[in-house]
């Protein structure tokens, strides 16, 4: 059984890993020339934690993981408004939790592929031919592969979804924001932010730096815009957006890279009634959220314990994955109830509204990078399990094939646009408030 995964990000890495290792012949094939180089800072608890665990990859992402002692809210002048401890997420999870970079994890899940995938970079997918006998995947430089299986894995600008599941403008939800990430060195900012995350306290825009090992400090932003349109000069952009925010800003944003080490894109939301059609699956960000809107989103794994590899006969895209109504009624109001959550309207709810969901056990905070490798949807039937011969469990929670149940009551403490009090939390998960001077 031979697979063409399109895509060498997460869910693609994840996906290859697993298909390997159950008895596939496996290609990858990535359009970019090169690993990307940006991403934000990822924590990994519950699901993805357990997953990462039974791929047999946790000790290598232990090893590039960063301890982070807090994450804080800042105002224009630097003081602390409000934080929270690492260990309010660390001891509702038994410790079970790490932080990393995301070109760390890509890192650790290209050394874990076994050594019979084949690997190409630079590869562009230009046509898919999907018949009764398998799939057929021709390239721009004229060459086809033949295949059992193609997952497209490419992240929410999908050629793989635009070529199978038609244009993407018909799936796309902007979210009404855009978000960058980058890095940079400032021997004068680095030591203010190392081992913890500081967010500015800010209403329309926020930045959240945190200080790398090497020196380094790593900048996440998103700010509201009802523009969905990318601009020219990303580093103009960012330095128009986020002006005014005092601190450390100013200097982040002078020491702005060129476009080219910049990640940007929109904060957007994949909205499909399924994610495969006959020999073809979409994963991660080709068939779900993009961006960094889904943090508080809950959900638990409903995987099967021990499933065995996929055959013809037992293949888990005999699935039709169609997303039930109650699922897309939750994941409309995922997309309504995000934007107070995601980035506040005023400055008290940045506290109120950040930390408190970030405090509730099984919330999900701050899970794997948006959209990219958290779970999508429910199998067919609430609490059902893969099918035997389905996918293994760790590749549907990494990978994000549908085979979870989202909890359509857990929204987060901001509920039809107003914000209520949430006791969920046991005390010792609760955020410290810090009294300004």
């Amino acid at each position: 059984m031979k697979a063409v995964v399109c895509g060498a990000g997460i869910a693609g890495l994840a996906a290859a890993q697993c298909l390997s290792r159950h008895g596939w012949e496996v290609v990858m094939l990535e359009r970019a020339p090169a690993p990307r180089a940006q991403g934000y800072m990822i924590d990994f608890m519950g699901p993805e934690y357990d997953a990462a665990e039974a791929m047999g990859i946790l000790p290598r992402l232990r090893e590039l993981g960063y301890a982070v002692d807090e994450a804080g809210y800042y105002d224009e002048t630097g003081r602390q408004r409000a934080v929270i401890r690492h260990d309010a997420f660390a001891k509702p999870v038994g410790g079970r939790l790490l932080s990393i970079m995301r070109p760390d994890l890509e890192l650790a899940l290209r050394e874990s592929l076994p050594g019979d995938v084949e690997l190409r970079f630079g590869a562009e997918v230009t046509a898919v031919s999907d018949r009764e006998s398998g799939v057929r995947v021709g390239m721009a430089e004229g060459t086809d592969y033949e295949a059992d299986l193609l997952v497209g894995a490419d992240g929410v600008h999908s050629t793989v979804r635009g070529l199978v599941f038609g244009p993407e403008h018909g799936y796309f939800k902007y979210l009404d924001f855009h978000t960058a990430a980058f890095t940079f060195e400032d021997p004068k900012v680095q030591p203010l932010v190392r081992d913890r995350f500081c967010l500015s306290d800010s209403t329309g825009a926020q930045l959240g730096c945190y200080g790398l090992r090497d020196g380094r400090v790593a900048v996440f932003a998103v700010h509201r815009t009802p523009d969905p349109t990318l601009p020219a000069d990303r580093a103009a952009a960012l330095r128009r957006e986020y002006r005014g925010l005092g601190w450390i800003a100013p200097r982040v944003l002078a020491a702005c890279p060129p476009d080219d080490e910049v990640y940007y894109d929109q904060v957007a939301q994949i909205v499909m009634p399924r994610w495969s059609s006959g020999h073809v699956v979409l994963v991660g960000g080709a068939g779900s959220w993009h961006g960094r809107g889904n943090r508080g989103t809950r959900s638990c794994s409903r995987g099967a314990d021990g499933a065995g590899g996929c055959d013809r006969e037992s293949s888990w895209w005999g699935w039709t994955f169609p997303l039930p109504p109650r699922q897309r009624e939750s994941s409309g109001r995922s997309r309504r109830h995000m934007s107070p959550t995601a980035l506040p309207c005023g400055r008290g709810r940045s506290w109120t509204g950040g930390l408190k969901a970030a405090t509730l056990p099984g919330s999900g905070y701050s899970t794997v990078d948006v959209g990219e490798v958290l779970p999508l949807a429910a199998p067919p039937s609430r609490g059902s399990k893969p099918r035997p011969g389905g996918p293994p469990p760790q590749f549907a929670v990494l990978a994000g094939i549908p085979v979870v149940d989202v909890d359509d009551g857990a929204r987060g403490p901001v509920r039809d646009g107003r914000e209520e009090e949430d006791d969920r939390a046991p005390a010792g998960c609760r955020p410290q408030w810090v009294r300004s001077a």
